[in-house]
């Protein structure tokens, strides 16, 4: 069901955005905005086409007649205590019910380039493109055309604004062409949102393995595949040496390694973990945590620079199953780790026979049965097999990268260096 401004039309006694008639003190009290649709779990993930101003907020609130606000130095108006606080949303406007619980119900650009304001965003229409733990994904389309992505955290959460905003706005700091950028947020006690650029070319795992449903099936090339590990190497090296707090990333696999127009990738979903924690809307990360905890014990809380989820899924480095402090060696273990699935087109949890083992166990396996390459390789890469001094090349990098033991695995740097020089090699 797609619903536009226009659904709007006929309804004299609405008022507030995205309509552009204002709520004027004689109107009528409404409730707390609409958010984003409720996607019940049986709710298909993909194709959903919905318009941002229907259901995301209808942002109306009466408001006392004659209410003086008094704002702080940023402009942010504060409610009166004894006083009913309620007012209609307007532009850099927003409603601090106290310091420890402050409600913003405004877009927040993180850099100059946001052109878009939260009028144009609830106009948009958006498309679902997927739902998980920590929240569901939307593509949104502006009517100029611009596309975004929206990430819906869940609701709760009202006592930790500032924590949120802490959070994200270092997120939104991180600038490189190889880490997904955080354009902008939006808070309310209902409703936590994450905007980013899209990235049209969807994630590496679809790139690797397809999609399900989906017959047509386009493999990557040897060539695109040495490009994505490369710039995926370039943006670990960036978080880890040049970001403002050296941060681990903590859950990099290959859905969060997104595409662009030419194939280079993106590393996406930096610290949602963490913000989805705050917003109260990662059911799955928390249950997750309580499981370890029943076995491990009490344990201190992950740092905040650090989204990881605890249970192992092939891609966490063993000792990241144990609760301790985040170490960058974990990325460069599930970076090994995605080696290795580009190599052999391989999940990271590999079927053998009536049995499972992790994608590290199957290569080891194959190594020490001394397999020929043709029987690890992935079959579409069977055309490229003039770069098999490179497919090596590669494979020994990430053997070095899921070492058992993090102190023996190569920083990212390395890595990188590894690639430059095995490429330059090649040539």
């Amino acid at each position: 069901m797609n619903r536009g401004p226009t659904a709007f039309i006929g309804n004299p006694g609405l008022c507030g955005p995205p309509l552009k008639n204002s709520c004027g003190s004689d109107t009528p009290s409404a409730t707390s905005p609409s958010s984003f649709p409720f996607i019940p779990d049986n709710y298909p993930p993909q194709g959903g086409n919905v318009s941002i101003g229907g259901l995301l907020f209808s942002f109306c609130y009466s408001r006392v007649c004659g209410f003086n606000q008094d704002l702080d130095e940023n402009g942010v108006s504060k409610g009166r205590k004894g006083s009913k606080e309620c007012f209609c949303f307007r532009k850099d406007e927003s409603e601090a019910l106290s310091d420890n619980n402050v409600e913003q119900y405004d877009l927040v650009p993180l850099d100059s380039h946001v052109t878009f304001d939260l009028d144009e965003l609830l106009k948009a229409s958006a498309f679902v493109l997927g739902k998980s733990g920590i929240g569901i994904m939307y593509k949104v389309v502006l009517e100029d055309g611009l596309a975004l992505a929206v990430r819906r955290l869940g609701e709760g959460g009202s006592q930790r604004f500032k924590e949120f905003q802490t959070e994200v706005e270092a997120i939104g700091k991180l600038r490189h062409p190889n880490i997904a950028t955080l354009r902008a947020y939006y808070w309310s006690v209902d409703e936590k949102l994450l905007i980013y650029d899209y990235i049209p070319n969807g994630s590496l795992d679809t790139a690797i393995h397809g999609k399900a449903g989906i017959v047509t099936f386009t493999p990557l090339s040897w060539s695109y595949r040495l490009k994505i590990m490369k710039g995926t190497a370039k943006g670990l090296v960036y978080l880890h040496e040049f970001s403002p707090k050296k941060y681990v990333h903590g859950d990099l696999k290959p859905s969060n390694i997104l595409l662009g127009h030419n194939m280079e990738p993106h590393i996406s979903d930096f610290g949602v973990g963490r913000l989805a924690n705050i917003a109260g809307g990662s059911p799955t990360l928390q249950s997750n945590r309580v499981a370890v905890e029943k076995v491990q014990g009490r344990q201190k809380s992950m740092s905040s620079e650090v989204t990881a989820n605890v249970l192992g899924n092939g891609y966490q480095a063993p000792e990241a199953l144990k609760m301790v402090k985040p170490s960058q060696k974990w990325d460069v273990y599930s970076y090994g780790v995605i080696l290795l699935e580009m190599i052999t087109g391989r999940s990271s949890i590999v079927q053998v026979g009536n049995s499972e083992m992790d994608l590290v166990q199957w290569i080891q396996f194959c190594i020490e049965e001394k397999k020929p390459l043709l029987e690890v390789l992935d079959p579409y890469l069977a055309e490229d097999a003039d770069r098999e001094e490179e497919i090596i090349g590669v494979l020994k990098i990430a053997m070095a990268c899921v070492h058992n033991s993090p102190e023996k695995r190569p920083t990212m740097r390395h890595v990188l260096d590894a690639l430059d020089r095995l490429t330059i090699s090649s040539d």
